[in-house]
C-alpha cells in the first residue's frame, strides 16, 4: 500500500513574494494543487503535506480535502521535513516523497518508478545538459547507485556528472524512519538532506533503484520567478501541441494560455493571445478571435467570439456572434443565434433565440425573450442603491436607441419602446411606450461665449 508525502514548507525567498512558494500559480493553479492532483491519481492510502511558511494559508486553501497536514516549524532540510510526517505513516506501507514546487511531475512517470522500486528503495533521476543546482548521482563501476552529492558539496569532477537527483524518493516506511535517524547535517547548508538516506540504505545492503526519467519537464522544480515563467511556457507549449494534434487550429502556439481545462470539438479555431481560465468547453467549429479572455464558459457549435471579448461564467448557444469588445459576466445564458456586439455588457441575464444587442448597451438582471432587439445606448437600471431588480423583455420586443429601462419593469411580447425613452411602468403586448420630454425649438437662441470674444 502507498502513502505519499509532499514537501511544501519552504518560504521561497528567491520568489520575492509574501505568497508561500508552493501557492504561486502555474497554468492558473497553485503549484501544490498540481502535485496533489498527481498524488490522488496514484490512489494512495493517504496524502501527507508538510507545511511551514504560510502554513495557515495553505491549510485554508486546501481545507475540506483528503490531506493530512504536518508542521515543520524549523526548516532543517528535506530529511527533517519527511520525518515530520512519518509518525503518521503505516510501517507496512511504501512511502513516496514528492515536492510541492515540482508541479508537472507525471503520474505515468511515478507509476513506472514505483513499479521498478518494487517495494524497495528508489530514487528518480534525470539526465540534464546543464545539471547546475541539482544533486549529482554517483554510481559505481557496474552502474549501481552509490550516493547523491548536493551541488554545493560537489568536487569539480562530480560537477561534470549530468545525471541528477530529482528529489523524488520511495522507500518502505519502517526502513525510511530508521534511515532518517542515521543521516547528519554535516554539509554546506547544515541541513538534513533526504537523499542521504539512499547512501545509508546502500550501506546497509539494501538495493537502491535509480530510474532515469525521460521526461525532464516532469521533474523541473521552481526556485524563482524566471524558472516559474520558463515552466509555464514549456507547459503551455506542450498543451498547445496536444490541441494541435487533436485537430484544433491554433494560429500561434506561443500566444496561447490555458489556465485550467480546455475541451474542444472538431474544427475549432483559436487566434492569437487567447486566455482560457477555469473550465472552458468549445463546441464544434467555434472560432475564438484574438485577445479574448474566457473563464468558466461553455460555447456551443458554430459560434464566433470576436476580438477583445471577455467572457466569464457564461453559457453561449449555437450559431451566436459575440463581440468584438463585448463583456459577458457571470450568469449570462444565451440561446442559439444570439448576437451581442461591440461594447455590450451582459450580467446575470438570459437571451432567447435570435435576440440581439448589437452595440453600446448594458443588460443586467434581465430575461430577454426570442427575436428581441435592444438598441444602441440602452441600459437596464437594475440597482436602486440597495437592491437588484429584474427587467423582463418578451418575444419580439423592440427597444429603441438610448432607452433606459428602470427595473422592476416588463415589456410584454411585441412591445415597442421609442428611442430615448425612460420606461418606469410595464408595457403591455404590442403597445408603444414613449417616455421622453416634449421637444421645444426656441427661436433667437444665442450660444454662450467666452469673455472678450
Amino acid at each position: 500500500m502507498l502513502e505519499i508525502v509532499i514537501l511544501a514548507a519552504g518560504k521561497g525567498t528567491r520568489m520575492r513574494s509574501p505568497l508561500p512558494k508552493v501557492l504561486h500559480p502555474l497554468a492558473g493553479r497553485p503549484m501544490l494543487g498540481h502535485v496533489i492532483d498527481v498524488a490522488r491519481a496514484l490512489e494512495p492510502e493517504a496524502i501527507h503535506v508538510v507545511v511551514g511558511h504560510g502554513a495557515d494559508t495553505i491549510r485554508a486553501l486546501f481545507a475540506n480535502s483528503d490531506i493530512q497536514f504536518h508542521d515543520q516549524h524549523e526548516q532543517l532540510g528535506t530529511g527533517h521535513a519527511v520525518a515530520r510526517a512519518l509518525p503518521c505513516c503505516d510501517d507496512n506501507h511504501q512511502v513516496l516523497v514528492l515536492f510541492g514546487d515540482v508541479p508537472l511531475i507525471s503520474a505515468d512517470v511515478l507509476r513506472e518508478f514505483i513499479n521498478q522500486a518494487n517495494g524497495e528503495c528508489g530514487v528518480l533521476t534525470a539526465q540534464l545538459t546543464d545539471p547546475s543546482g541539482y544533486g549529482r548521482i554517483l554510481r559505481d563501476a557496474t552502474g549501481m547507485f552509490q550516493a547523491v552529492v548536493e551541488d554545493k558539496d560537489c568536487t569539480p569532477p562530480q560537477r561534470a556528472i549530468t545525471e541528477v537527483n530529482t528529489g523524488v524518493v520511495t522507500a518502505p516506511a519502517a526502513l525510511l524512519r530508521q534511515w532518517l535517524t542515521e543521516i547528519s547535517n554535516d554539509n554546506a547548508q547544515s541541513e538534513y538532506y533526504l537523499p542521504d538516506v539512499l547512501a545509508v540504505a546502500a550501506g546497509h545492503g539494501h538495493p537502491v533503484h535509480a530510474l532515469v526519467s525521460n521526461n525532464n519537464l516532469a521533474i523541473m522544480g521552481v526556485n524563482n520567478r524566471s524558472q516559474l515563467e520558463q515552466l509555464e511556457r514549456l507547459y503551455q507549449h506542450r498543451l498547445a501541441e496536444q490541441l494541435l494534434l487533436a485537430g484544433v487550429a491554433i494560429i500561434d502556439r506561443t500566444r496561447l494560455d490555458v489556465r485550467g481545462s480546455l475541451t474542444c470539438g472538431e474544427g475549432v479555431v483559436i487566434d492569437v493571445n487567447a486566455v482560457f481560465e477555469g473550465e472552458v468547453v468549445l463546441g464544434d467549429h467555434v472560432r475564438i478571435g484574438p485577445n479574448c479572455v474566457i473563464r468558466n464558459a461553455t460555447i456551443h457549435a458554430n459560434t464566433v467570439i470576436n476580438a477583445f471579448t471577455h467572457i466569464e461564467d457564461t453559457n453561449i448557444g449555437e450559431d451566436c456572434a459575440i463581440g468584438p469588445y463585448a463583456r459577458l459576466r457571470p450568469g449570462t445564458d444565451l440561446a442559439h443565434g444570439v448576437k451581442v456586439g461591440n461594447f455590450v455588457e451582459i450580467k446575470n441575464a438570459s437571451f432567447g433565440a435570435e435576440s440581439k444587442a448589437n452595440h453600446l448597451a448594458y443588460v443586467g438582471d434581465a430575461h430577454v425573450g426570442e427575436a428581441t432587439n435592444i438598441g444602441a445606448g440602452t441600459i437596464t437600471c437594475n440597482y436602486d442603491g440597495a437592491n437588484k431588480h429584474q427587467t423582463v423583455l418578451g418575444d419580439g420586443v423592440f427597444v429603441g436607441s438610448n432607452s433606459t429601462l428602470v427595473a422592476p419593469v416588463t415589456v410584454a411580447d411585441r412591445g415597442f419602446v421609442a428611442a430615448g425613452s425612460v420606461v418606469t411602468n410595464n408595457v403591455d403586448t404590442a403597445q408603444l411606450a414613449v417616455g421622453r420630454a416634449r421637444q421645444r425649438n426656441i427661436d433667437g437662441w444665442k450660444a454662450p461665449r467666452k469673455p472678450n470674444t
